[in-house]
């Protein structure tokens, strides 16, 4: 795993004339965990993206060092395309993702085209596609959402054993995540 930070000073985000947050700050190292956490609307989403260098913020900055993956509400997966070969298609750029799939319960839905996999199916496949990635930063956007009690373990397992690796990840969820050490902000204490 290639040396990563991630750092954000003094961000604040602005979503029309709705001021969302401002004055957040925090500096993640290797091996470490955040999870940004909050109401729906509150700017969780907004953050991710400020981070991952989709969306400018307001005021502030972001230091990245190491490449980034991020999951989202969208898998960047073709739904045309079955499983197997709109992760082939990733593969081919990223190089293999160590069996990820299996690991992922995913072995039996390669030959299913994307768009009829469930909300949780979707998620662990974004999840096998960033393995494959094999980037120091995670970004992960509501990463439980649509997953069953097993999905979630899967999920809290992969981020724990980046992070044991020398990974970060920067994960935003209103849902609890059991991850050793992490650190939390209330995405709520810092609204404007």
């Amino acid at each position: 795993m290639q040396a990563c930070s991630l750092s954000a000073t003094d961000l604040a985000c602005r979503r029309g004339d709705r001021l969302l947050f401002a004055r957040l700050s925090f500096a993640l190292g290797p091996g470490e965990a955040l999870q940004l956490a909050g109401a729906n609307g509150i700017g969780k989403s907004s953050l991710m993206r400020i981070v991952a260098g989709l969306m400018p913020a307001f005021a502030g900055t972001i230091e990245r060092h190491g490449a980034l993956g991020l999951i989202d509400e969208r898998p960047a997966l073709d739904p045309h395309l079955p499983l197997g070969r709109a992760l082939a298609f990733w593969q081919r750029l990223d190089g293999p993702a160590d069996n990820a799939a299996a690991r992922l319960g995913l072995a039996g839905l390669m030959d299913v085209p994307v768009r009829y996999l469930s909300t949780g199916q979707k998620k662990r496949a974004a999840l096998a596609r960033l393995i494959g990635q094999k980037v120091p930063l995670w970004l992960l956007d509501e990463p439980l959402n649509g997953l069953d009690t097993r999905g979630v373990a899967l999920v809290e397992e992969m981020a724990a054993q980046h992070c044991r690796e020398g990974g970060i990840c920067l994960i935003a969820s209103h849902q609890p995540l059991a991850l050793p050490g992490m650190g939390r902000i209330e995405l709520a204490d810092f609204a404007a």
